[in-house]
């Protein structure tokens, strides 16, 4: 049937909304797609709907071809299959809690490996039932501190998640390799470039862990990638680890004086002058003192040690003391621990420990893996106004640990040999895990192998962003009047638009929606009388139809005007030419 504007739900608007960061938002919002309803969440209009399903058909199309089936699982989910595995703690803010009228404990599913699991538990007890891999399309929550741009990161969001489940590992592998391929095929009908990266588990858990980022200047991942086909997002990239340096006939540490040299800055122009050499901040050892907030509350210190010439990562850091809360030590903490000489903290003290027994501020100390045995350092003598130089790694000191958080940089060696990366910024939309045995052992998902022995399943959990995916396409297909979609995904093959004051125009327009529509296409008609021809115009501009066509002043003389948003050609037709280039 087609679809005649006059009575369609929408209402364009002619300014932005106040609360726009990116094109897509501010778009999607304009041209009727999406309406706010609080802070990252929105209510989604029969425009965005149609599009939102035409990228489900998609996935779903290439999921099946996949071998995998659809569930449905509801967003409501109770507490005590998240306690079994952790993850009612380890998400922490991020999981919106609630209680039913009895006191019972709920909360609205971030993710569904739990449901999954047990689901299959429930129906599967042979090695004979497997491999099987099911997905859903479901909205899924989490309490984003600070829900931004739209749809690319809100509190409610629309989720693709697939899981496979099989007795052997090389089973995983085929699995694996099944639904990736399958999101390649999705990603390229799609139209969206994307980077497979090596990615973080997190709070997922799992070993082979990769995401599909696609490049964008406003993407919220940072990821690296070498000229010889290497790429991770920064919170996964290792360091090249260098050779250890023999530390014999190396000079001994020396204390010096460093007044008001807090800062590596300082302390490297301090040293020049007073050591009379060509120090760099890579010649320094920066020592930052952390704060991890563990999930049963309690608060420790850590000190890192790093080359001067980096900085912390905030992401990294998340990742490499997951599931613990990190940020910087508050003034407070300094108060508490008085051996924390704040801009003169360093490993070694001269009146300290014995080496090797605890470090020199009595907090546990982690060094970046750049740190290994022989290297010399300037760094922070624990004596207020005095640094150290010729202090030796490995000699002189010891750590409790190696810890990756520094920052990444351009021209940083790939760990595979591949040659330097160099970074770029991207956004998410897929990830796919090889979760092991994490879930179905806390859930006790086993089944009987063929020697009727119980082994337990290993699964694989694989999703795509929705509703970001949809945001993504908007952002990449727009222009000054407005949305482009790519036909793919567009809500109507065609917009027709009847112009002008003349019977013949509204005549001739109902006529080829009528022929359009029974040639297998998707019509929207802007049939409203008493409107101007310029609204009309810019409404279809707007939205985004990528085919528009126009009949008016030609109409009675059989003529129309045929639009390409894509191209912005325009061209006038008769009507039986424009219907034939619009059904080839």
């Amino acid at each position: 049937m087609v679809t005649r504007l006059s009575k369609f739900f929408v209402r364009t608007l002619r300014e932005d909304p106040a609360d726009a960061e990116v094109a897509s938002h501010r778009l999607l919002v304009r041209a009727g797609y999406i309406r706010r309803q609080a802070a990252g969440v929105f209510a989604w209009l029969p425009l965005g709907l149609r599009v939102k399903a035409k990228i489900e058909q998609i996935i779903r199309d290439e999921m099946d071809a996949a071998g995998a089936q659809e569930v449905h699982f509801p967003a409501l989910m109770p507490r005590e299959p998240y306690e079994a595995t952790g993850r009612w703690e380890e998400y922490g803010d991020l999981l919106f809690r609630l209680q039913d009228r009895k006191g019972g404990d709920y909360l609205l599913a971030p993710t569904h490996e739990e449901a999954f699991t047990l689901l299959v538990k429930d129906l599967y007890s042979s090695y004979k039932d497997l491999p099987l891999s099911i997905y859903q399309i479901q909205d899924k929550y989490r309490d984003e501190a600070r829900p931004r741009a739209g749809l690319l990161r809100g509190r409610e969001f629309t989720m693709k998640d697939a899981y496979s489940f099989d007795y052997t590992d090389e089973g995983l592998d085929t699995s694996y390799m099944a639904q990736r391929d399958a999101y390649e095929r999705i990603f390229a009908r799609l139209g969206l470039e994307y980077v497979i990266v090596q990615a973080d588990a997190g709070a997922m858990g799992g070993s082979r862990s990769e995401e599909f980022l696609h490049p964008t200047a406003v993407g919220e991942d940072t990821f690296v990638r070498s000229a010889g086909g290497y790429a991770a997002n920064v919170e996964a990239f290792t360091t090249v680890v260098p050779d250890p340096i023999p530390v014999d006939g190396q000079p001994q540490p020396v204390i010096f004086d460093s007044p008001n040299t807090p800062t590596i800055e300082t302390l490297v122009a301090h040293s020049n002058a007073v050591l009379d050499g060509d120090y760099t901040a890579a010649d320094t050892l920066k020592n930052v003192v952390l704060a991890l907030t563990h999930l049963d509350g309690t608060r420790e210190l850590v000190v890192v040690g790093l080359p001067g010439d980096r900085d912390v990562d905030d992401k990294r850091a998340e990742v490499a003391f997951a599931p613990a809360e990190v940020e910087a030590a508050t003034p407070e903490d300094f108060e508490r621990n008085p051996l924390l000489v704040k801009g003169y903290i360093g490993p070694w003290s001269q009146t300290g420990p014995v080496l090797g027994e605890e470090s020199a501020t009595g907090i546990r100390y982690l060094l970046d893996p750049r740190v290994v045995d022989g290297t010399s350092w300037i760094t922070g003598a624990n004596i207020d106004q005095k640094h150290v130089h010729s202090l030796v790694a490995g000699r002189d000191f010891t750590a409790d640990g190696v810890v990756e958080v520094a920052s990444v940089r351009e021209g940083d060696p790939a760990p595979d040999g591949s040659g330097p990366v160099s970074l770029a910024r991207g956004m998410e939309i897929g990830h796919v895990f090889q979760l092991g045995r994490k879930y179905a052992d806390a859930l006790g998902l086993k089944v009987l192998d063929e020697n009727g022995k119980l082994v337990t399943v290993t699964m694989g959990s694989y999703g795509i962003g929705v509703t970001r995916i949809l945001a993504i396409i908007a952002e990449l297909n727009n222009d000054a009047k407005g949305l482009v979609w790519p036909a793919s995904v567009a809500p109507f093959d065609v917009h027709v638009v009847a112009t002008g004051k003349d019977a013949a125009a509204f005549a001739l327009a109902e006529q080829l929606s009528a022929q359009l529509e029974s040639a297998g296409l998707d019509i929207l008609y802007d049939d409203r009388p008493k409107v101007s021809p310029g609204v009309k115009f810019a409404d279809a501009e707007l939205i985004g139809v990528p085919r528009v066509l126009v009949s008016g002043r030609g109409a009675a003389d059989g003529q129309v005007e045929l639009w390409d948003r894509r191209t912005g050609a325009r061209e006038t037709l008769s009507a039986p030419d424009a219907v034939a280039r619009l059904t080839a």
